[in-house]
């Protein structure tokens, strides 16, 4: 009569059913009770607000429900976060434009390597085990960045343990600027410099003088063998979320890349146990999702 399904009916008696049998007031009374009684939303406006500040910093909703937790914040699930985004973007917010996009990256493989020797390069082979084991702070890759059109580039190294990075902007691709770089770049760590593992690249060749002046040992990569130096190529592609592939660097900054210093080395990663960069390298604590709100 009424066009529902029986077990719907069903449902109703055994919920609003009183003990003289079931009555319609009633019934209306209870399921008022009942939804004024229903828990309040975990998640607060509030908590949104936080959140959403953490998003524009380019966090992922992974970084940002773990590391709430760790500073004993009210835990939220990276999944609620994405529909929180997904749900935005439906009414026509940008916080999805704050999400990191990874594109599957074709590699380029060589049978012969057509490059020029390097003087004096001592292969990855005869790296130190303690190396491999990252259980350190000293233990650095490098590789370089090139912009569009090859014209200039970024210096990028990354500490093994810590992943703290390292970035400066050079004119051209030469040994000469790069090396300079590297020196100029780590020279205020020189006590935590004990390896470097360079990319194979020309760019370099200078390792000799930036060996002589950090009192530390340069190791080269195996040609076209990236995954050698697999955390320098993850952080490179973390740049790229800044500085595009069609970019030139002609117009890059060092306030911008000191920028992107600061956004990598104080972001929360899950081989860390979501501490910064910057806590473990400097052995310290800050408070990171204490921000203010909506900044």
């Amino acid at each position: 009569m009424i066009g529902v399904h029986k077990s719907t009916i069903s449902r109703e008696l055994a919920h609003n059913t009183g003990l003289r049998g079931y009555r319609a007031k009633q019934a209306h009374c209870l399921a008022i009770q009942r939804r004024q009684n229903k828990a309040r939303p975990s998640i607060t406006d509030q908590d949104w607000l936080r959140i959403e500040a953490l998003l524009c910093q380019e966090w992922s909703p992974e970084e940002i429900g773990e590391r709430l937790r760790l500073e004993g914040h009210r835990p939220v699930s990276h999944e609620w976060i994405y529909q929180h985004v997904y749900a935005d973007k439906r009414n026509g917010g940008d916080l999805h434009t704050f999400l990191r996009c990874q594109k599957q990256r074709k590699k380029r493989y060589g049978s012969n390597d057509r490059r020029g020797k390097i003087t004096n390069r001592i292969g990855i082979e005869q790296r130190p085990a303690i190396v491999d084991q990252k259980g350190r702070i000293g233990d650095w890759e490098g590789d370089t960045i090139i912009g569009k059109g090859h014209k200039g580039a970024i210096v990028s190294l990354v500490e093994r343990k810590s992943i703290y990075t390292l970035l400066g902007k050079v004119e051209r691709k030469k040994s000469d600027l790069v090396a300079d770089m590297e020196i100029r770049l780590l020279l205020p760590f020189r006590d935590r410099v004990h390896t470097i593992t360079n990319d194979n690249g020309l760019e370099f060749a200078g390792h000799q003088k930036v060996a002589a002046k950090l009192k530390a040992d340069i190791f080269f990569a195996h040609p076209y063998a990236s995954w050698e130096r697999g955390l320098n190529e993850n952080t490179n592609g973390l740049v790229r979320q800044y500085i595009p592939k069609n970019r030139t660097f002609a117009t890059g900054t060092d306030a911008e890349i000191d920028f992107i210093m600061h956004r990598l080395n104080h972001r929360p990663r899950k081989t860390l146990g979501y501490r910064t960069p910057h806590e473990v390298f400097f052995n310290t604590q800050t408070q990171l999702t204490g921000v203010a709100l909506g900044s």
